[in-house]
């Protein structure tokens, strides 16, 4: 039978969770390089950048867009696993909690902003 109290406390508690997932996102830390490692990326699951380090051998003033590439595929590798990550968090913290729903993305919600 349908419980409306039970449903509402289930999602308060999803609720709680969801918060405590997102308060620790920050400390979800992931790294990502690119050229061999020439250029590497660290960053949150908030999808923060923390630092960028560069070789200085791949410094080029004649053509820096060989460094602009690798800096581009290093954020973008590092953001996705941060991505990844952040939402594999939020997935186990309501694991058994919902009824599984095919696409879902709690992220539309705002649960990891």
């Amino acid at each position: 039978m349908f419980n409306l109290s039970d449903m509402m406390g289930k999602f308060q508690e999803m609720q709680s969770r969801l918060k405590e997932v997102r308060d620790g996102l920050d400390n979800i830390l992931v790294e990502a390089e690119a050229g061999g490692g020439m250029v590497r990326v660290k960053a949150n699951a908030n999808r923060q950048i923390l630092k960028i380090e560069i070789d200085p051998d791949i410094i080029d003033k004649d053509d820096p867009e060989i460094m602009a590439d690798l800096i581009t595929a290093a954020v973008n590798k590092a953001l996705e696993k941060a991505e990844a990550e952040g939402r594999e968090a939020l997935e186990s913290a309501t694991k058994g909690m919902m009824p599984h729903i095919p696409g879902l993305d709690l992220g539309k919600l705002g649960f990891n902003q």
